[in-house]
């Protein structure tokens, strides 16, 4: 800005300013009472519509997937993209500190007297991007599913078994939720991208048996599951044997999977009593 320009802003701002209204009283009486506007219509919907109630908190449960509010989904999410753990910080406490100060420091580092978008360019890019990163991040935090759940439905060769091979396969992946592994390991479209590798279609890698050999014995950091008992990481490797890419059109017989996760288990696996072979 040269002295030409400056001198000619000042002007317009002297005038502006001798027609403007002073913030007290005028400023402060309106934001006033459109406070008292907002909180009463709030107060009303409160009365007429009630406020919802979830149940009562349950320490023992483990089965409950904490979510934040609507508009912390943002933030949420940014902590699911930011794997190592070591940069957790930089997720929840770094990366907003640094964007509330820049908007606090703005005045200082933006002296473009300019308020047309189209002649700050700088600043309206890196608003819309700024806002565009926060409804995106919001998307993908509201759409997530829950690490503490798996919303996988059985495959074909399950469901047409059904009875108690259909129930250990249930049960193997209520197992599988209910043991965090959704913490390190994607399902479906429920669990985190790492730091473990997606187990949707694992059972195209590895057999049952590989499977139960690694929740025994698993590579750090992955914790061991044996003190689950041999009846319970049966049904895991039961439930994650059947993750295949082609599950719904796999010619694998139930058998199949029964030896793969290691014949007359303690489960107690039986045939179909309905007498069909998938």
């Amino acid at each position: 800005m040269n002295q030409r320009e400056k001198e000619e802003y000042l002007r317009e701002y002297a005038v502006l300013k001798s027609q403007g209204k002073p913030f007290f009283p005028y400023i402060i009486v309106k934001d006033g009472v459109m406070m008292i506007v907002v909180i009463g219509v709030i107060m009303l919907l409160s009365l007429l519509l009630g406020g919802e109630l979830t149940s009562k908190a349950d320490a023992t449960t483990t089965t409950y997937a904490p979510r934040p509010e609507w508009y912390y989904f943002w933030a949420f999410e940014l902590l699911r993209v930011v794997k190592p753990p070591y940069l957790v910080g930089v997720a929840t406490v770094g990366i907003p500190t640094i964007a509330i100060l820049l908007l606090i420091l703005l005045p200082f580092y933006d002296r473009n007297p300019e308020r047309h978008p189209l002649r700050r360019p700088i600043a309206t890019t890196t608003g819309i991007f700024i806002i565009g990163a926060m409804f995106f991040l919001s998307y993908l935090g509201a759409e997530a599913g829950a690490p503490s759940q798996i919303e996988l439905g059985p495959p074909k060769a399950i469901r047409e078994a059904g009875g108690a091979t259909l129930t250990k396969w249930d049960q193997g992946r209520k197992l599988v939720a209910q043991s965090s592994c959704g913490g390190c390991h994607k399902i479906g479209e429920n669990g985190n991208d790492g730091p473990g590798p997606p187990l949707t279609e694992i059972g195209d890698r590895l057999k049952a048996g590989a499977i139960r050999e690694t929740l025994i014995n698993p590579t750090r950091p992955m914790p061991s599951f044996a003190d689950l008992g041999a009846d319970k990481i049966d049904k895991m490797a039961f439930f994650l044997a059947s993750l295949k890419s082609d599950a719904d059109e796999s010619h694998e017989t139930v058998e199949e999977l029964r030896n793969e996760s290691g014949g007359d288990s303690p489960s107690g696996v039986e045939p179909s009593r309905s007498g069909s072979q998938p």
